[in-house]
């Protein structure tokens, strides 16, 4: 068997949200300096001897993060505050499901994949201790 070649590039973004099914005090508004690790692999390197091109992955993926989940509030769809937040101006982003960091983590995966990326694995970190990954299940 043949080996695979791995990147990642690292990201990070501020952030608030609140987990309303949390029993905790996640279920009260609170920011997170969130930090997104994107992994890219394959079997096979391209002309230019890469997986890709670090700027490539920063410009397509960073600049996603800086312009749907940097400095905005994510919650849940349905979550009334959405609606106050919406109304005042705020900078918001509605998830289908609970914004938590393996549902961010989904989301920046599933973005990926959309770009023709071959991403491995994305993981969100709320803080340095704490860490969600989705990842392919081959």
């Amino acid at each position: 068997m043949e080996g695979m070649f791995t990147v990642s590039r690292v990201f990070t973004f501020c952030y608030a949200h609140r987990l309303r099914q949390h029993p905790g005090k996640c279920a009260n508004l609170h920011g997170h300096n969130g930090t997104v690790k994107i992994e890219l692999q394959c079997g096979h390197l391209n002309q230019q001897g890469m997986v890709a091109d670090f700027g490539d992955i920063k410009q397509m993926i960073g600049t996603w993060i800086d312009e749907n989940l940097d400095h905005r509030t994510i919650l849940e769809h349905s979550d009334p505050l959405a609606d106050v937040l919406d109304k005042l101006g705020e900078p918001i982003l509605r998830l289908p499901d609970e914004p938590t960091a393996e549902n961010l983590a989904k989301l920046i995966f599933k973005y990926a994949k959309s770009l023709n990326l071959p991403v491995h694995a994305v993981s969100v970190s709320e803080t340095e201790k704490c860490t969600a990954m989705y990842c392919n299940n081959n």
